[in-house]
């Protein structure tokens, strides 16, 4: 990747980041990452529209549910899909090194995220 981190974030065992389920980080920003059918994405974890933790809402394919007021964000993106949010939330690339998953934070995501195989 020719973007350089603000920082690289140890998160877990692969094996540990369940298909659905996130695992937030307890970073400034806090981060989510997610597991979605064996892709891997990392997104500031705070809903642009409402201070929500997107960790709490409902996954539906790569739509995150903000648990307040109801606008999804996509874990690809960042980009809002419905009101009341109008803002994106930033997104994070994943990398899988030694079965470990890493969110380089501060350099975008590639929309196709990153295989739990690496």
């Amino acid at each position: 990747m020719s973007e350089t981190p603000e920082r690289e974030l140890s998160v877990c065992r692969v094996e540990e980041l369940e298909p659905g389920e996130p695992m937030l980080l307890e970073t400034v920003p806090p981060i989510s990452v997610w597991n979605v059918d064996g892709v891997l994405y990392a997104i500031d974890d705070t809903c642009s529209h409402a201070d929500a933790s997107l960790a709490d809402g409902d996954l539906e394919g790569c739509l995150v549910e903000c648990p307040f007021h109801m606008s999804q964000f996509d874990l690809r993106t960042g980009e809002p899909e419905g009101l009341p949010a109008t803002t994106p939330v930033r997104t994070h690339a994943v990398e899988v090194r030694d079965g470990m998953v890493t969110v380089l934070v501060g350099v975008a995501a590639r929309p196709e995220g990153t295989p739990v195989g690496g």
